[in-house]
């Protein structure tokens, strides 16, 4: 699609001007309306400008009439006293969403690939980046994705959302670093508790281990063999008990004798002097008969309950005479091995929790690993399916290359010829291009931007600011 006329009135610095189908070259000093000729054809595209002052000065209207070669026209205009006037027509009839129609006409870098050079890397990428044609809204992120991550600008082209997505600086790569650290640290806390707990280490058995069970049974043995040696050592002793006991009620009966025998003896010496008292003396004789047999009962009496405590003693101890100690090696060893796997528990539980939690940052480490690794391939299926409008333009982590060099790379001259290629990549759309400064570029760059186009059959309105008073127009076709 190539302009057959271009019709500009009141327009910025321009009272009256048209232009047919061919590519010119406008000069002319600075102020002489050269560029307001290309500033009205983006407005025309656009309906925008950088410009604060849109229509002439003293005018009430600006307007600019574009007509194509294929029944396309644009009729813009500018007023300052009522609403602005637009009707975009084709074959006569007015199309539908009209600002939408004109996007599809036309790329950024047509308007204006001058200024294209003069970008810097990252805004040249990002204009080559916005080249490539791929339907996407946030909808696609949060399938793909599962999550729209709020760290990322989605003002820009899709391949440049998922260079952000991977990049280094992204938080997703951020947040996984941390992730790994933390996992580094868990694993060494792991292996820290690990190192000193046994191999094959039961938890759950000496988690259930009845410790106070098992002291409970192995007292209960002990006391058991504390009563069959008390026994052994009763029985030993039984005949020298006894034979004190009968030693101690012989000493007393005979001690008992020997009293009565000298209060005898004392008593019949002085029976002569104590004649007054002889019935008495002599009843209290007959009463020391009765009083040492009380003393030979008393004592027998002791003997004999002694004697049968003694006797009951021995019958408890008679019961563990025969039996056999209880070994309690191996229930002492099952106590002792038990105490010291309980004392495992606590850091085996810890370690246990720092592993359920080392599972879960794995998890989570992974699952941003595939983000990451989808943001880096998705690009690669993106430029499968979508409309790429250069030739050997690619894309690698987020930077195009053109023939496998960068953008940055390309000369001057290669660049602008790179906004031609963009022309000629929408089939249906404007085949024009708006070269505003061209004195901004070498002779030779200039020359072969002409040439590139009238062999392209691109169709160019180009600016150059020379010593003129007077805007000029040359046809170069």
């Amino acid at each position: 699609m190539r302009t057959t006329k271009i019709k500009i009135k009141n327009l910025f610095g321009i009272t009256e001007t048209e232009l047919d189908g061919r590519s010119v070259e406008i000069t002319g000093a600075n102020g002489v309306g050269k560029t307001s000729v290309i500033d009205a054809f983006r407005y025309a595209l656009t309906n925008q400008s950088d410009r604060s002052i849109i229509v002439h000065e003293g005018e009430k209207e600006g307007e600019i009439i574009i007509e194509t070669d294929t029944g396309l026209s644009i009729d813009r205009r500018k007023r300052t006293e009522q609403a602005d006037y637009k009707s975009i027509k084709e074959n006569g009839r007015e199309v539908m969403s009209p600002e939408s129609f004109l996007k599809q006409l036309f790329s950024p870098l047509q308007l204006d690939p001058v200024a294209f050079t003069l970008m810097t890397t990252k805004e040249k990428n990002r204009a080559i980046l916005d080249l490539v044609e791929f339907d996407w809204d946030l909808n696609y992120i949060n399938e793909k994705f599962g999550e729209i991550p709020s760290w990322v600008n989605y003002d820009q082209n899709i391949l440049e959302v998922l260079s952000d997505m991977q990049s280094e600086n992204g938080e997703w790569f951020k947040q996984r670093q941390n992730i790994n650290r933390d996992i580094r640290n868990e694993t060494a806390f792991i292996e820290d508790i690990a190192k000193d707990i046994p191999e094959h280490y039961q938890a759950e058995t000496w988690e259930n281990y009845d410790l106070g069970a098992a002291y409970k049974k192995l007292e209960q043995m002990k006391e058991f063999n504390s009563r069959i040696e008390r026994a052994k050592l009763f029985r030993s002793s039984y005949d020298a008990k006894l034979r004190q006991l009968e030693a101690d009620k012989m000493i007393s009966i005979t001690s008992e004798e020997k009293a009565v025998a000298a209060e005898r003896e004392n008593l019949l010496s002085n029976i002569e002097r104590m004649k007054a008292e002889i019935k008495a003396a002599e009843e209290k004789i007959a009463g020391l008969a009765g009083k040492l047999e009380d003393k030979k009962a008393l004592a027998e009496s002791k003997f004999n309950e002694a004697k049968t405590k003694l006797d009951a003693d021995m019958s408890v101890a008679d019961e563990y005479l025969d039996k056999q100690p209880l070994d309690c090696t191996e229930l002492q060893a099952e106590i002792s091995n038990a105490e010291t796997m309980k004392r495992h528990l606590n850091e085996y539980n810890r370690m246990k929790s720092m592993q359920e939690k080392l599972e879960r940052l794995q998890e989570v480490s992974a699952e941003y690993t595939k983000k990451i690794e989808l943001a880096r391939t998705l690009p690669g299926t993106i430029l499968e399916n979508a409309h790429i409008p250069i030739d050997g333009l690619t894309v690698k982590d987020g930077i195009p290359l053109i023939n496998g060099l960068p953008v940055s790379n390309l000369s001057e001259g290669e660049q602008l010829s790179l906004c031609v290629d963009v022309a000629l990549s929408k089939p249906n759309g404007l085949q024009i291009i708006l070269i505003d400064g061209t004195e901004k570029l070498t002779s030779e760059n200039r020359e072969k931007l002409y040439s590139k186009c009238r062999e392209k059959g691109v169709q160019f309105i180009a600016t150059r600011t020379t010593d003129d008073t007077e805007m000029k127009v040359t046809y170069l076709e």
